[in-house]
């Protein structure tokens, strides 16, 4: 009861859920204290009775964040699938309902990495932090679409590296100027050679099926292609070590006093806002909404792309990471804007580098567990698509800055690639 009756006794202006908002909802107060006292006191009252209630995480997980709005949408696809069997719509709505679960398994693990250090919270954001792309991609593998699986993990890294982080350059160099923005460079360096890796990963097999080299056809090419998928998850934990362990330190190396000034800021904002169990308990949850809605998702495509009219290869590589990923994409704009770079390449690119090096190479192993033939082969296009991106968006970074121009032209880079996709027919699905 200790905890409880401190929490009580705590005075009017530390009553907001975070520190992010103990701005606006310490306005309001002003202004209810000179206008309306009564209201004050019952606001006050209402309040305090949430933040000790059980209903607190509940407004805090489902109803604080905007994107919020979205989560009845998820219900309606369902719905709309006994009711009408319209894959189309089924499909919108439930691309809609899975952005904002998405988010929030984000904040989840966010929330329950205040409570493990930093150790664990490194691997939980590694594991947690593309959780949807792998529900979606492991229920695709269970139903035996392979190509679903590949193009759409695909999709997830063009989108991160070239329209997330183009958008982000753009309107951070718009924001700023005529101020060249600045990023941590050595980071960005590990990120672009583990990217380089994950393509020979996936070069190496799509050129040995169709040069027509291979030693056992069909059969050598899956091979290699599990064998590397396990070099590539032993890489992708020496980086996480390398990270958590060594990286710290030689970024307070380099930028010393910025840094500790950045870490001094953060330690004031950040706090958790649910305990331990409940982002648990939120985890599992929202873990479980998702993979009940990426079935119905995922069942949706086929039908989604015969009533539309639009390629298969297009959904998977366009549209089902821009809006799955839409509240991430969001968060690395405003980084961007809020000159925090090195954030919005955490997002950005950190996430491309953990799909390629983490989730690609997991989805090959369960795929082997599943008696499915998952491989690396990720056709010639796919893959010549991948390599250039991953060249262009290298070139990039190199310097260690950013402007507006080089966010256009890696936008344009993607518009590029939606272009292509759009006329692109997959024969292999046929």
């Amino acid at each position: 009861m200790g905890p409880i009756e401190e929490r009580l006794d705590v005075d009017d202006e530390e009553i907001p859920f975070s520190s992010s908002q103990a701005t606006e909802v310490g306005a309001l107060h002003f202004e209810s204290s000179h206008c309306v006292p009564h209201a004050n006191m019952s606001n006050s009252w209402f309040l305090r009775k949430i933040r000790i209630s059980p209903f607190r995480s509940i407004y805090v997980v489902l109803m604080k964040a905007k994107i919020n709005v979205l989560l009845p949408f998820g219900p309606l696809a369902i719905l709309l699938h006994y009711l009408t069997g319209k894959h189309g719509w089924v499909f919108f709505f439930s691309l809609l309902g899975i952005a904002p679960l998405a988010e929030r398994l984000g904040y989840a693990t966010e929330q329950l990495a205040f409570y493990t250090g930093p150790t664990a919270g490194g691997l939980l954001n590694a594991t947690f932090g593309n959780a949807t792309e792998m529900i979606i991609s492991v229920y695709a593998l269970k139903n035996g679409m392979i190509r679903v699986v590949q193009q759409s993990l695909l999709g997830s890294i063009l989108s991160n590296m070239l329209l997330v982080l183009g958008c982000a350059f753009f309107t951070g160099g718009i924001v700023h100027y005529p101020k060249v923005q600045v990023f941590n460079k050595a980071a960005a360096v590990v990120n672009s050679g583990l990217l380089l890796m994950a393509v020979m990963g996936i070069l190496f097999p799509a050129v040995l099926h169709f040069t027509h080299t291979e030693v056992h056809f069909g059969d050598s090419e899956l091979s290699l292609s599990r064998f590397s998928s396990c070099v590539m998850l032993v890489a992708y934990a020496s980086y996480l070590f390398f990270q958590l362990k060594s990286q710290p330190n030689l970024c307070s190396a380099i930028d010393d006093g910025a840094r500790e000034t950045t870490a001094e800021v953060c330690d004031e904002e950040e706090a958790p806002e649910i305990t331990h169990w409940e982002a648990i308990g939120w985890l599992a949850i929202l873990t479980l909404w998702v993979s009940i809605l990426s079935g119905y998702l995922v069942d949706a495509i086929q039908g989604a792309s015969d009533s539309s009219h639009i390629p298969v290869a297009f959904i998977s590589v366009i549209l089902l990471p821009i809006v799955g990923n839409a509240a991430e994409h969001a968060s690395a704009i405003m980084f961007a804007m809020k000159d925090k770079l090195d954030i919005t390449l955490g997002v950005a690119i950190g996430s491309s580098t953990q799909i390629a090096m983490f989730v690609i190479p997991f989805c090959v192993v369960v795929g082997w567990a599943m008696g499915q033939r998952m491989d690396l082969n990720f056709q010639l296009f796919e893959t010549a698509t991948l390599f250039i991106a991953v060249l262009v968006v290298a070139f990039m970074l190199q310097e260690g800055t950013s402007n507006y121009f080089k966010g256009l032209m890696l936008t344009l880079c993607y518009l590029i690639v939606a272009a292509s996709f759009f006329v692109h027919v997959d024969k292999s699905t046929g």
